[in-house]
């Protein structure tokens, strides 16, 4: 726990130092210290910033920890897109790491309630967040988590949506920043000519979807093999990163939720 305390800390400090984001200086805490708590929340506390700010507290890995109230203001102010250029950079590690430049994109649900508590939730009231989850062969009420990982299982982009979206639907708003002569793989539900030949065309990068018995692009038998052996990494990957989030993730607005949902995958990418 310690080494992966500091390597959070240290990741984003320095991110946030070759940003050049400054911090007020009557602020009590750094902004790094802020997203620290967050990040060990998500990895060691299922999401509970509660137990995550009494234990670095008492172990004195930060002193001058914020109170409830304060910490919650100060979390929140940080902006999205300050947490996108953190996971951009963790990317960047990964990407070199990737000497195949293989990757696989899929997606997971999210539950933000049980099924028989729909009416009552108030974070979500939309018909659009109750999807069907074929991996667990039961509907889902909440988001959708489409991630794009590395063959090693290191998750490198993550977008967020209702669970009833499609996942081809949600794939295109995918950015797939990824190494020139990449290849993703992922399932049927990624098939598009189209947008196949446009990455290609523009990014000079390979999707090769799960192909259906009828489609008229069926893919040579080495690449079947290739694309199934580095899928299986996904369902590690995403076990592993459920088994973080728990039964449920406690957040009182969707902001909150959708925060909570991206430090469990950002910190999954900080660590593995």
């Amino acid at each position: 726990m310690q080494l992966e305390i500091i390597t959070i800390y240290a990741v984003c400090d320095d991110i946030l130092k070759a940003l050049d984001v400054r911090d007020d200086e009557q602020a009590t805490m750094t902004t790094a210290e802020v997203m620290t708590t967050a990040l060990v929340a998500a990895r060691f506390f299922g999401g509970c910033l509660e137990e995550s700010r009494a234990m670095l507290k008492e172990e004195n890995y930060i002193s001058r920890m914020l109170g409830k109230s304060r910490f919650n203001r100060r979390l929140h102010a940080i902006p999205e897109s300050l947490w996108q250029a953190v996971l951009a950079a963790v990317a960047q590690a990964h990407h070199l790491l990737n000497a195949e430049k293989e990757y696989v994109v899929d997606s997971f649900p999210v539950a933000v309630c049980d099924n028989i508590r729909i009416r009552r939730c108030r974070l979500y009231q939309d018909e659009a967040y109750r999807g069907y989850s074929a991996s667990k062969k039961r509907y889902v009420y909440g988001l959708k988590a489409h991630v794009v990982i590395t063959a090693s299982g290191a998750p490198i982009e993550v977008v967020l949506s209702p669970a009833s979206y499609h996942d081809g639907r949600v794939g295109k708003t995918l950015h797939l920043d990824l190494p020139e002569g990449a290849t993703v793989y992922g399932d049927a539900a990624y098939t598009d000519y189209g947008w196949e030949d446009a990455l290609m065309e523009t990014g000079q990068v390979r999707l090769h979807a799960a192909r259906k018995s009828n489609s008229k692009r069926q893919h040579p038998p080495y690449v079947r093999y290739l694309a199934e052996r580095v899928r299986k990494t996904v369902e590690t990957t995403f076990s592993q990163i459920t088994d973080q989030i728990g039964r449920r993730i406690h957040a009182v607005t969707q902001r909150g939720f959708e925060l909570k949902v991206f430090l469990f995958v950002l910190a999954f990418a900080i660590c593995c």
